[in-house]
């Protein structure tokens, strides 16, 4: 047998982490193996070919989420394809070449999304590869109960002077997929930032190391344009002095921060954020001084953006990671008074049901965690929720608010759950409307060219005249 089994027979997981180990406890100074931690690494020091000629087929390999993707090691994986038979890739936001999707890797490899991106969404539609809809609080209970991960497949810093490693920009489902795993890979890379919180584990947690580093991929900001500029400014109002921010990437997140200069006392509890929360946080517009839960804390579960943001993070005390099933955890969320999460969505009907995850029925995305933070600000003290678009897409040529969703379009937040949404043309306050009231609503925030049309379905609707 060799001797990166996967039986990693001291794996100690925080009473406060929410794990469960599957070995007998062992407690005092043999915690760990005889051997002290430098041996234990040094001893499982190995190349990438070496490494996942470990993975066996008909087995399941779950890759860290997005920026933390080991992508040294997947590329091994990929070169080696012709030893596998029916690996089964899983993970959400890819941000590697995701080689394994492509036509003719079939045979090998089945990619089974939780999260569809960029890398993936043709394979998906092509037939190629797999959707798997999961709500991201819940992905480490799946990983628990549903699906046996084989391998993970992870990325690190190296160990620090106590042998411990930090997870870096990824924890959310990476470190429960790695307590479950049988055997775990991890590509240690010193450009990887050190995040504070539960992302740092003994190198113990990991059965084999291979060292490379590569420069962590980065997301550069999305251009504001002046739709965003409103958007954020509309946004803008609905957020007051000590509040709790979720927010996700992109120009109208962006655009949202930019328009909180002259607020106090913000805090942040978001699955993730970017490089747009550095600046705040330097002016001291968030500071997370008045944060029910966690205060003093910036809580995330994953990064993406620049070398800006994951300089910020890097060994900042003021970073707390946690997993998913903590971070997104719709109790969680509500504990944190006066929250306000900010989502964007595809298309909304005049009924207030939101798709956020596909055009028809092309999958192009995923619910990702945007109902798990709806529901919790539904249950904080004063939380609300915005769902925040611009009112047309495709250039000016189809409105984002529609009389009924695409056939075949799945509804992302329900009708029961829209709080708040939010265009360039003003704010909709759904919760609590009766459906004439929030078609009304949201007609009155639409594009200008297409409230006629809209005008006239609820009319059709509602068979009276529709009048502001």
């Amino acid at each position: 047998m060799s001797r990166f089994s996967g039986i990693r027979k001291f794996r100690i997981i925080p009473a406060d982490a929410g794990g469960k180990d599957r070995w007998p406890p062992v407690s005092g100074p043999e915690r760990y193996t005889k051997m002290g931690w430098k041996e234990y690494y040094e001893d499982r020091k190995i190349t990438a070919e070496e490494a996942v000629q470990k993975i066996p087929s008909d087995s399941v390999v779950v890759l860290a989420h997005a920026a933390g993707e080991p992508g040294y090691l997947v590329d091994a994986m990929v070169e080696n394809a012709e030893q596998y038979h029916n690996v089964r890739i899983m993970h959400m936001v890819s941000l590697g070449k995701a080689a394994y999707c492509q036509e003719g890797m079939e045979k090998h490899f089945i990619h089974d999304s939780l999260f569809v991106s960029g890398q993936t969404r043709d394979a998906i539609a092509a037939g190629r590869a797999d959707f798997t809809p999961c709500f991201f609080y819940k992905v480490p209970e799946l990983f628990e109960k549903s699906v046996k991960v084989d391998v993970a497949m992870v990325m690190v810093t190296p160990p620090d002077e106590n042998g411990r490693v930090s997870l870096g920009v990824s924890c959310d489902y990476t470190l429960p997929a790695l307590r479950e795993a049988k055997l775990v890979i991890a590509q240690v890379n010193r450009e990887m930032p050190w995040a504070e919180g539960e992302t740092v584990i003994p190198v113990e947690d990991i059965d084999c190391f291979v060292e490379h580093d590569a420069p962590i991929p980065e997301l550069k900001p999305a251009k504001i344009g002046e739709v965003e500029k409103a958007i954020g400014k509309n946004c803008a109002e609905l957020i007051h002095d000590g509040d709790t921010l979720q927010l996700g990437i992109g120009a109208i997140p962006d655009a949202v921060l930019a328009e909180l200069g002259d607020k106090k006392d913000l805090g942040i509890h978001s699955e993730m954020f970017s490089d747009g929360i550095v600046d705040l946080v330097k002016k001291g517009v968030i500071n997370n001084t008045r944060k029910s839960l966690r205060p003093g804390k910036l809580v995330v579960t994953f990064l993406m953006g620049t070398k800006k943001l994951y300089d910020f993070v890097d060994h900042n005390p003021d970073i707390y990671m946690a997993p998913v099933d903590y971070v997104n955890n719709p109790v969680v969320v509500s504990q944190n008074d006066n929250i306000v999460c900010i989502n964007s969505c595809v298309q909304i009907d005049l009924q207030g049901q939101v798709c956020s995850e596909a055009i028809g029925p092309k999958q192009i995305s995923a619910a990702g965690g945007q109902v798990d933070f709806v529901r919790g600000a539904s249950m904080a003290r004063n939380g609300i929720s915005i769902m925040a678009m611009s009112s047309t897409a495709a250039h000016g040529k189809v409105s984002k608010i529609v009389a009924n969703l695409d056939p075949g379009a799945p509804v992302t937040t329900s009708r029961y759950d829209v709080d708040y949404v939010v265009t360039e043309y003003g704010i909709a306050h759904l919760k609590g409307k009766n459906l004439r009231e929030r078609a009304k609503a949201l007609i009155r925030i639409a594009h200008p060219d297409f409230r006629k049309g809209l005008e006239e379905e609820f009319e059709r609707r509602f068979a009276e005249p529709y009048a502001e």
